[in-house]
């Protein structure tokens, strides 16, 4: 097939933007010639590439498609900065990648400070085991991943491990557990969870009990809120070292259960693509993730 870089480039657009209006936006053309370079880029490959709703969706072929575009681009930018004949001067590549909450409160943004003022990061947020999905699809180009089998195309690599505490607020475990964390007690008390992905908390459950009980929960989506939460007494949850060891040496928080942790093992998967931005993403979190991580 015979691809132009600007036709791949408004489909990535129009994928990220959701419309072609926002994506036109971005890449400071039309709608209508964003429209053109789609219709072309579908005519070269033979194939509908997207499903023109609000906002647009992938097709199979438009992800994979998609997937090149984000390649090329990357490629196209290296290229160009070492040539010194970047089309975008002082634009640093843009680089999506997915990372999981937790991560992302903790050690990945220290990690990867220094690189800001020659990477743009475009930071996509979801539980870390459902990470990989996005790599698999073509949104982003690397991914902090529960997941040790390679993703197709991709390499892996271990990063290390976010060992969680079943902690809670003084008063919490006060209440609820003052005989300990029994079955009886912990069908009872309100726990925490991030969201309807997040497994953690069951799986201590299940860790201490064969049949696991059901406890009333409450949902909080946001890292820093989720902490926040268990501070106020809301409930009983899992919270990773790096965020809890300051609260328990302050008694804000109480580790109602030494004997029962959850280890999470985290791997950085990324495209198999000789990119220097791209390595040198991986060499940072590899570094950062040994100074931090269990």
């Amino acid at each position: 097939m015979d691809l132009d870089l600007m036709q791949l480039r408004a489909l990535s657009a129009v994928a990220d933007a959701g419309t072609l209006d926002a994506a036109a936006r971005q890449l400071h053309v039309t709608p209508s010639a964003v429209s053109q370079r789609l219709k072309a880029l579908e005519t070269a490959t033979g194939r509908v590439l997207l499903i023109r709703s609000r906002p647009v969706r992938l097709t199979d072929s438009g992800r994979a498609v998609v997937r090149l575009a984000r390649q090329l681009d990357l490629l196209a930018a290296d290229t160009a900065a070492q040539l010194g004949t970047d089309d975008r001067p002082g634009r640093p590549p843009v680089l999506p990648i997915a990372v999981n909450a937790d991560s992302l409160a903790t050690w990945v943004l220290p990690t990867l400070a220094p690189l800001a003022d020659s990477i743009g990061f475009d930071l996509r947020c979801d539980d870390e085991s459902h990470t990989s999905a996005l790599l698999r699809d073509g949104t982003v180009m690397g991914a902090v991943t529960t997941q040790a089998e390679p993703v197709p195309g991709c390499s892996v690599v271990r990063l290390g491990g976010l060992r969680y505490r079943p902690v809670a607020s003084p008063a919490f475990v006060a209440r609820w557990f003052a005989d300990g964390p029994t079955r009886d007690a912990l069908a009872h008390a309100p726990m925490l969870v991030f969201d309807r992905k997040d497994t953690l908390q069951h799986r201590y459950l299940e860790q201490r009990f064969r049949t696991p009980p059901t406890p009333p929960t409450h949902a909080i989506p946001a890292s820093s809120q989720f902490v926040e939460a268990a501070v106020a007494g809301f409930g009983w949850g899992l919270l990773p070292r790096l965020q809890t060891r300051e609260l328990l040496d302050a008694a804000a928080l109480v580790e109602f259960d030494r004997r029962h942790r959850v280890a999470v093992t985290l791997y950085w998967q990324q495209w198999k693509l000789r990119s220097p931005a791209l390595d040198r993403v991986a060499a940072a979190l590899r570094a950062g993730a040994a100074a931090r991580l269990d």
